[in-house]
């Protein structure tokens, strides 16, 4: 009898001890909270998902809701990581500054701007004009490009996203900091990437953008020139590392003052092994 309840003494004893052992390291988990641009988010969470494989001791936290909301986190303090897919703005970081945080900024990835429209769509190229002319109503019919008598439907990142402002900026104001070209108000605000892609795919009079990362098979990628004496060139990474592809960026990280800890080791992972991730993504490596 005795001997018995030893047998079944040892085995919960392992148990026991696998648990509190279990309980001791999430315990002492060291937790990263990483948040901002939907661009970046499926990155940062490949990103995340590798690192605590090879570093079970680390738990990271990635979120979404757009560059604004990473970066005024990271103002309040409450991340230690704000995702952008656009830089700071000076007001942000005079807002940080004012809260006692020096932001330092890292690049941790290339990304291109895919123009799409619709499969059946026969307009397959257009300049960098057209489009800043298509998204500001100077042009409101596909038959004006080329394609067929339809209404142009416009689609478009909400403005919390730093692709809606580096697409305002740098597509619609065509790099000028003098213009002050607006969207369309016809222009429809999309909440996520995964909404321009379902609005496209059942809209044959539509037209979108996003990050390249998220562009699906049923989805037309239009090539871009930067004017009509230009080749029109469609993104990849190739097109983006040899500087042809007109609408591309940099696509960023920042903390709050110089990382310390697991958070400066987890950045050096990000810029060194990695950047293996980033083009099974459909991101852009760094060079």
């Amino acid at each position: 009898m005795v001997f018995l309840i030893l047998l079944l003494l040892v085995p919960l004893a392992a148990c026991t001890a696998r648990t509190a052992r279990r309980v001791e390291a999430e315990t002492v988990a060291e937790v990263i909270e990483n948040k901002g641009s939907d661009t970046l988010v499926n990155l940062a969470l490949a990103w995340a998902e590798r690192y605590m494989e090879e570093h079970p001791e680390v738990r990271i936290s990635v979120t979404g809701g757009g560059s604004g909301t990473g970066i005024a986190a990271l103002i309040n303090g409450t991340v230690d990581i704000a995702n952008a897919s656009r830089a700071m703005k000076e007001e942000e970081i005079e807002a940080a500054n004012a809260n006692g945080i020096m932001p330092v900024e890292f690049i941790v990835a290339r990304d291109a701007i895919a123009v799409v429209v619709h499969p059946s769509n026969p307009v397959d190229r257009l300049t960098m004009q057209q489009i800043s002319d298509i998204y500001t109503g100077k042009i409101v019919n596909w038959s004006q490009v080329g394609g067929e008598d339809r209404p142009i439907v416009l689609l478009s990142r909400e403005s919390n996203s730093g692709t809606y402002l580096y697409f305002l900026e740098h597509v619609i104001r065509l790099g000028d900091p003098n213009s002050e070209l607006l969207f369309s108000p016809e222009t429809l605000l999309m909440p996520s990437s995964e909404g321009i892609s379902a609005e496209i795919r059942q809209n044959p009079n539509a037209i979108g953008y996003d990050g390249l990362g998220y562009v699906t098979p049923d989805q037309k990628v239009v090539a871009v020139a930067r004017d009509p004496s230009s080749p029109y060139v469609l993104p990849s990474v190739e097109t983006v590392n040899d500087g042809s592809y007109p609408i591309s960026r940099p696509l960023y990280m920042y903390t709050a003052g110089e990382p310390q800890g697991e958070v400066k080791r987890y950045i050096e992972w990000i810029l060194s092994e990695g950047q293996a991730i980033v083009p099974e993504l459909g991101f852009v490596p760094l060079k």
